[in-house]
Parts: C-alpha cells; structure tokens; sequence
C-alpha cells in the first residue's frame, strides 16, 4: 500500500484512463567538494584501503563478483540481465519500481486520443517509449540494413557566436546553441499531419589497422548527414553528433559517487605528465539552477538522474514534465505547424503532459536497474587479461572501484563498493571520435569515460556488440583501436601485445 500512498494517482495514469562543505575550484569560478565529507577518519582509511588498485593478478579481488556491491543481481544470465531490480530495496521500493517500469515501456500517442493519460506524443519524436531506445535497458545501436533509428539520433547544435552566447556558455547557463529551425535534436518521426525533420544518413568507409602480429583489422569509419529535410536547410554551422542509447544499469550507484572521488583523478593540466587530462565537468541543475558535477550522458551533460529522464522525455518523446515544461518537444518558432498542433496536457491535471508522479517513478526505476554480477572471475585467462588491461594503462581512466557515500539519497546505494571500471570524468578521445560538437565544458574531442560493468552482457541482452557513442565498433577490439588522443598509448599497447595476450584482454572485458 505505501506505493499507492506515495502515488495515488498512478493506477489509472498507466491504465491510460482520466487521472487525477569544504570547497575547492575546477579550473573554473565555481567549487566543489574537495574531500569527503560523509566519511569520518576510519571510514575514510578503509575505503582508501579498499579502492587501491590491485597488484596482484593471481586471483580474483575480494568481493570482485559484486560489480553493484549489494545492488548487484545475481539472477540467471539471460536477454533480461539488465532488468532486475536492485536486491536490497524495499518491498515498498519493489513496487515503485514495476509501477516505473511500466511508465518506462509505456507508448506515447498522439494528440487528440481517447487514452488521454496517454496522448502528448511530439508532435516530433524519435521514439514513443523509453524502452523503444533503451530496448531491454541496455544499449542501442545504429541502423544496420533495413532497421530503423529508433535507438540512434543526432544532436544539433551551433558554437557560440557572440560575446553573450559566450557568456552564457561560461557561466553555465547554457550548453551550446540549437539550430534555429530544428531545435537541439534530429527528429526522424512525427504525428499524423505533420512531416517530420528529415532522415539521417550514414556511410562508412572501411579503414584497415594492421597489428604487431601482421593481423588486420577493420574500422568502419563513419559520415553523417541528413536527407528529406522537411523544413529547409540547417544552419551552416550546426554539427551533427550521434548518440546511441547507452545502457541503464546501475545509474543510481553512479548518482551515490562523491563528488571528491571523481576530482581526486581530475588533471585538466595534466599536471603529473602522464598524458593523461580528465576533467571535471559543472553543469546547471534543470530546476534549481544549481551548479552540480555533470556525470551522466556521453559528455557528462547532466548532473542527476531525473535531469537525463527528463530531458529525454522531452527531447526524444516530445512529453512535457514539470522539470521540463515543454508541451510541443523540441518545436521551434520556425515551425509553426508543429507549435499549432494540439498536445496531451489535461488543465485537470495540471500544466504539462506527464504530471507527477511520471517522472519521479521513471527516475527512481533509472536509479534501481540492477548491475550483474561478474563471471569467471577465477579463469585464469580472464586474470591474464586484467592483468593486460592494467598494464596497457586502461586503469588510467576506467576506475576499476569506487565506495559510494555513506549519506547517498537511497539506502541502496550508500556505502556500497561498487566496480564501474570508469573515472566519469571528460577525456580528449582524438581527432577520430571527434563529433566537433561542444556540449557545456566538453569540447569536440571530448566525451565523458563510458562505465564498462555489463558490457560483456551485450550480445546476450541486446543480440549486438556495436559499440562507442554511435555504435561505429562492431566488437570491442574495434572499440578500442578507436581510442586516441589521451588513450592512444592504451590503444598502442593493445596493438602491440600478441594474439594471446589481446584475446586475454578481450575475454576480460567479456566477464564484466
């Protein structure tokens, strides 16, 4: 009953009938927490002890199979493993999470319906669920063949132009600027009576990579453009970045990082002269205009959970939230059709589409999708081949461990040793991966590190292994030959080791 307490009017919402510190500078004027302030003296030596990278490569670390601490699932390994619930939330908690669940796998439609619950969708889109993207909770992927681009889409946006824009970007008010017809996002779909933006186009051209061994290897280089454009051209400067879904798991765990661990590894500077950056990232709450470390997205562009729900409610749905109140999506002032056509907010309910508790069950399903548990973690080959990833330098910024806060918002996630094999923090990845595209702090070369737990569970939950943020790599050795910039001497080293040895380092990654 305390799921109905807390949301009283969420049964027939999913129904689709009527409903009722210490502070320390970033490199920039703004401060963040310089240590940490949930720990007191003891606390603090055993999570140093805990977190210090191993050196021994002969067996398996202690509590290594709980990749999420005790948020890891341990349910058998099958296309569902990203859609457990995490195992030490409560039963009230259990319930909150299936009735976010279903909010998350809901479908959209379009305005006028007679499912009035469900109505607002668009009126342009690049999806009608959640789970049209993020299908099973794991990751999408680009549109091979005759499949669609459910799971893919293009930011737009422009540099700064002006002194003010560039204020306004500085000050963190702003991330960059959209394009001023068709807004920050590509959208592919669109309700009946209304053209959508366009097609995306990708072509690739395959680029060989020899080995030290004399095998070959190759990459699929890829251009974006767009086609169909039904409202004109884009401006001359806008770029075009592509995004894949990423997967779901253990968001909440990653909300629980204190800010101090994530700017201990920060080296904007490179200060210590190992190649190796990372930088911070500040970005502005969506509702209280609070600066807060960025933490989630491919270039850390959201500092919270429910600021990525709804932002993608918005932009890829077209479904307004009282965090983002944007009844007509991503319409601009140039298309006026769209901003004429009707949306899905009952005046009853309130002002936007998808009133409380939408978001916040939504939110909280995000927070508690489970991570797995690791496997063979005793096989020596799967030794072997961490052992290769710390001494190719991997470790630099895929942090293997982090302890969560003692005071984290959940129970779940507080105090928890968890292995996210990532720093989350920015990285220069090279001229290839370059988008060109400047999201806040990151620029064109730069993307947040991507957590590594479950990615060995890809073919097995989404029956695909393409991979980085716009699925260019079919497997992981193209994954990691596509590393440069500050990665370029993991990626070197990988390509020097011997067919053993990479196959070690491979099969490694497929365990977590």
């Amino acid at each position: 009953m305390g799921a109905f307490r807390a949301f009283p009017y969420l049964l027939p919402l999913i129904s689709g009938a009527l409903v009722l510190v210490p502070l320390i500078a970033t490199g920039s004027d703004s401060q963040l927490p310089k240590t940490r302030t949930d720990l007191n003296p003891k606390d603090l030596k055993r999570v140093t002890s805990v977190t210090r990278p191993t050196t021994d490569f002969s067996k398996a670390e202690q509590f290594e199979t709980m990749s999420g601490g005790a948020a890891t699932t341990k349910a058998i390994v099958n296309g569902d493993a990203f859609s457990h619930f995490s195992p030490n939330i409560t039963f009230e908690e259990e319930q909150n999470f299936k009735l976010g669940n279903a909010l998350f796998t809901k479908l959209w439609v379009s305005s006028p319906s007679s499912t009035q619950a469900s109505d607002g969708l668009g009126p342009l889109f690049n999806a009608r669920a959640c789970q049209s993207c993020h299908l099973k909770d794991g990751r999408g992927h680009p549109p091979e063949g005759a499949a669609d681009a459910t799971s893919m889409f293009l930011r737009l946006a422009r540099p700064a132009r002006t002194d003010e824009e560039r204020e306004a970007i500085g000050d963190y008010r702003k991330l960059n600027f959209p394009d001023a017809v068709y807004g920050e996002q590509f959208q592919d779909l669109a309700v009946p009576g209304l053209a959508s933006e366009g097609k995306m186009e990708i072509s690739y051209e395959e680029v060989p990579v020899t080995l030290v061994d004399g095998e070959v290897v190759s990459l699929r280089k890829p251009t974006y453009s767009v086609s169909n454009l039904g409202y004109g051209p884009l401006e001359g400067d806008v770029t075009l970045s592509p995004r894949i879904a990423p997967p779901m798991i253990g968001m909440g765990l990653i909300q629980a990082i204190h800010e101090a661990d994530i700017l201990a590894k920060a080296d904007p500077d490179d200060k210590d002269g190992d190649g190796i950056s990372g930088k911070a990232t500040l970005v502005r709450d969506h509702m209280t205009g609070e600066l807060k470390l960025g933490r989630f997205g491919f270039k850390a562009q959201n500092a919270s959970i429910r600021d990525q729900s709804s932002g993608a409610f918005t932009g890829d749905i077209g479904i307004s939230t009282p965090d983002t109140p944007f009844s007509h999506g991503d319409c601009t002032k140039a298309q006026a059709t769209c901003l004429a056509m009707p949306t899905g907010v009952q005046e009853r309910l309130g002002p936007v589409e998808a009133p409380d508790p939408v978001l916040s069950l939504v939110t909280f399903y995000s927070e508690n999708l489970a991570v797995p548990a690791r496997r063979d973690i005793d096989d020596p080959t799967v030794l072997r081949g961490k052992e290769m990833f710390y001494s190719a330098g991997c470790t630099a910024c895929h942090t293997p461990k982090l302890v969560t806060r003692r005071d984290a918002g959940n129970k779940a996630h507080a105090f928890q040793l968890i292995w996210p094999y990532s720093d989350f923090l920015l990285h220069d990845m090279g001229e290839e991966l370059a988008d060109g595209q400047q999201v806040g702090m990151a620029n064109g070369q730069e993307w947040r590190t991507q957590p590594l737990w479950g990615i060995g569970l890809t073919k097995t939950v989404n029956n695909h292994t393409f991979f980085l943020h716009d699925g260019r790599a079919r497997n992981l050795t193209e994954a990691i030959l596509w590393h440069g910039g500050e990665a370029e001497s993991a990626r070197s080293a990988f390509a020097a080791m011997d067919k053993e040895d990479r196959t070690a380092l491979l099969t490694f990654l497929e365990s977590l």
